[in-house]
């Protein structure tokens, strides 16, 4: 299963949440700094580290960690090119800032059976799981053995694997994460109207793909973007897109499969396609933009 076209093409603030992490973690985790960078009672509490708000956010404590974190992190890049990189960035940083709270509050009132935290960005990648869940659909089941399993069960398992890898220390940021999205999936406090200004985003933009101003563009016209329903009972009447549309040659087989891959059915894949005069990218956004309503 992937999460549509490969590299970060239109998810510029995914890009830059994966550098970070990495920059982040290697030179600690070289020097054997990493466990250190998470939240923990006396640093909060005691000796006042406010700095260890920052470093647990990003940093990840050992190389499994890093390398299970990163890759769900690149995958669930799927939802930035869904909801557009504004509000995602509004939703990276509902999932940051609000798990941070509870873990801060974990903290202090369970002293005696959690002293510490495991750093990294378990809030955003588990905060990220709830829209997984309930906007990602399955497109194939297999069979292993006697074990049925979908598209979507390898991230399910690499997800437990993160949220078990320290115990109880990773286990409450995994679910101070899930709460998270949670709140943000059933628009708690009205979070889902908040937009960051168009420059902030444009900015952060240019700094992840200085090569390109496409990306750019993107951002500003994310909310602009006809919205395709994806499911057959929303399909539009095929006599009604033949009216709008003008005669484009068919879609490659090659894109169909593309996006019939990430869990589109044909029709709606095909008449992306054709909306988007055969732009698989623009298709993409298209049918994910479409889920979410």
């Amino acid at each position: 299963m992937n999460g549509g076209p490969s590299g970060f093409h239109n998810a510029p603030v995914t890009k830059t949440i994966v550098i970070a992490t990495a920059l982040f973690t290697i030179p600690f985790g070289v020097r054997g700094y990493s466990l250190k960078l998470g939240l923990a009672y006396q640093d909060i509490f005691e000796k006042l580290r406010i700095w260890r708000l920052i470093s647990s956010v990003f940093a990840f404590s050992s190389t499994p960690e890093l390398i299970f974190g990163l890759g769900l992190l690149y995958y669930f890049r799927v939802f930035e090119r869904q909801i557009g990189s504004n509000k995602y960035a509004v939703f990276v940083t509902f999932s940051v800032l609000v798990p941070l709270l509870f873990e801060i509050l974990a903290l202090g009132y369970l002293k005696d059976f959690l002293d510490k935290l495991t750093p990294g960005p378990y809030s955003l990648i588990f905060a990220s799981f709830v829209p997984f869940f309930f906007d990602i659909p399955v497109s194939s089941k297999f069979r292993i053995l006697t074990v049925h399993l979908s598209n979507k069960s390898f991230i399910y398992l690499a997800g437990l694997q993160l949220l078990f890898s320290s115990g109880k220390q990773s286990l409450v940021p995994g679910l101070c994460g899930i709460l998270a999205g949670c709140f943000y999936r059933f628009n708690t406090f009205g979070i889902r109207r908040f937009k960051f200004p168009d420059a902030v985003t444009s900015s952060l933009s240019r700094v992840a793909w200085p090569s390109s101003s496409s990306s750019s563009q993107n951002l500003s016209s994310d909310d602009n973007v006809e919205r395709l329903p994806s499911y057959p009972s929303h399909q539009r009447d095929v006599n009604q897109l033949e009216e709008t549309v003008p005669i484009l040659p068919q879609p490659s087989e090659a894109s169909l499969a593309t996006l019939i891959s990430m869990g589109f059915d044909r029709n709606s894949a095909m008449q992306a396609l054709l909306l988007t005069r055969n732009d698989l990218n623009a298709a993409t956004n298209l049918l994910l933009e479409a889920q979410s309503h």
